[in-house]
């Protein structure tokens, strides 16, 4: 009878406006995120045996971050349909417990008593027809609340999946960029377009006191012919942003400071992994001003890439890289297992507490870099 009693109102609730969410987009995307994480890890072990291993290290970061992301987006929706489901119940349970109880109890009476109506035989008729009517709907009703019920359930077991898998990526994407660190600092014969004079450098980085100032100087070193490539003018609106993470604030907008810049600065997560979004040589790397680590790219002559903000950077002054080689890691702190759980939760941007600056100028002047980028692209 309380098993009975129990579906009643939960069919009522079901009836009586809970979100008719698409049953499967909260647990798809979340076991998605899983499957992806698994990957991640085969790509980790696989890449301890290629004869790549940058490349394959790279891949197998940028595997682990999407899979991070994608768990992020999953754990959100598992919470929101979640939360969906308990405030229907709250905000229904009292009254619908008193009318559920009321129909039990006409249920419970004896056969007489249901022809005792105040309007007479007619008035009886008229309210048996319409307990006929209500309970097989109770019923109907019911079973939809069953699968609700049985999809809170699952969800719960998808949270509990999720920390679990988190546990292991967490640990693996982090052992992922130690031996991507490993792997580039034990490189040797680098392709190079040019062998760069440190001091010359060195004055122009102590003589500057901007950043695009020190940019444009580097134009006026000679560093020999510029390799064949396709036109850099080719890619404009088609290039992938060095980093995963979402624009925080687009070219030439004030920041919460105040202060506009010629570039477009991209939130992403701490110790994200930064990669080149085109092929080009390095004309710096190093610590500059005040935007931490830098990575300026040429990509084409009289174009300059800025990307500054980074905790390390990879490769060295001179050296050609290509599209998606690995530049540098973003600085920051790895948020624990809790914290990346409470954040995704509430689809906080604690998630992506680290900013990289865009830069990208050409002949001395700058361009809105979100019309040669792909802003929306995966």
């Amino acid at each position: 009878m309380k098993l009975y009693r129990h579906l009643l109102i939960a069919g009522l609730i079901a009836c009586l406006g809970l979100p008719a969410l698409g049953q499967s987009d909260p647990i798809t995307t979340a076991r998605r995120a899983s499957q992806m994480l698994v990957k991640a890890s085969n790509a980790l072990d696989q890449a301890r045996k290629s004869t790549d291993r940058v490349s394959a290290l790279t891949k197998t970061v940028r595997a682990y971050e999407e899979g991070l992301t994608a768990m992020r987006e999953g754990i959100r929706v598992v919470s929101i349909r979640e939360r969906a489901i308990r405030l229907s119940f709250e905000e229904e349970l009292d009254r619908l417990s008193r009318l559920v109880g009321a129909l039990q109890t006409i249920g419970r009476s004896p056969a007489p008593l249901w022809t005792m109506h105040p309007s007479g035989p007619l008035g009886a008729a008229r309210s048996a027809l319409i307990i006929s009517d209500v309970t097989p709907a109770l019923a109907r009703d019911a079973a939809v609340l069953r699968a609700q019920l049985e999809e809170l359930s699952i969800l719960r077991v998808l949270q509990e999946e999720a920390a679990a898998s988190l546990t292991q990526a967490l640990s693996g994407v982090q052992q992922a960029r130690a031996d991507l660190s490993k792997a580039i600092a034990d490189r040797t014969d680098l392709p190079r377009r040019f062998i760069s004079d440190t001091e010359q450098i060195s004055a122009l980085v102590q003589n500057s006191d901007t950043l695009s100032g020190f940019a444009d100087s580097l134009l006026t070193l000679e560093t020999g012919a510029m390799p064949a490539r396709e036109s850099f003018q080719k890619v404009k609106g088609k290039l992938r942003m060095p980093t995963e993470g979402r624009l925080l604030h687009a070219f030439n907008e004030p920041d919460a400071a105040g202060i506009a810049r010629p570039g477009l600065l991209w939130a992403t997560s701490a110790q994200s992994l930064v990669m080149a979004p085109w092929t080009a040589t390095i004309r710096y790397a190093g610590p500059l001003l005040s935007y931490g680590n830098v990575i300026i790219l040429e990509p084409e002559s009289g174009f300059l890439l800025i990307l500054g903000g980074m905790g390390q950077t990879f490769g060295e002054i001179g050296e050609l890289v290509e599209e998606g080689a690995p530049l540098g890691l973003m600085s920051g702190t790895l948020q624990d297992i809790d914290a990346f759980l409470m954040n995704a939760a509430k689809g906080s941007s604690g998630n992506r507490q680290e900013s990289l600056y865009i830069e990208l100028r050409q002949d001395g002047e700058a361009l809105d870099p979100s019309s040669w980028f792909d802003l929306n692209r995966d």
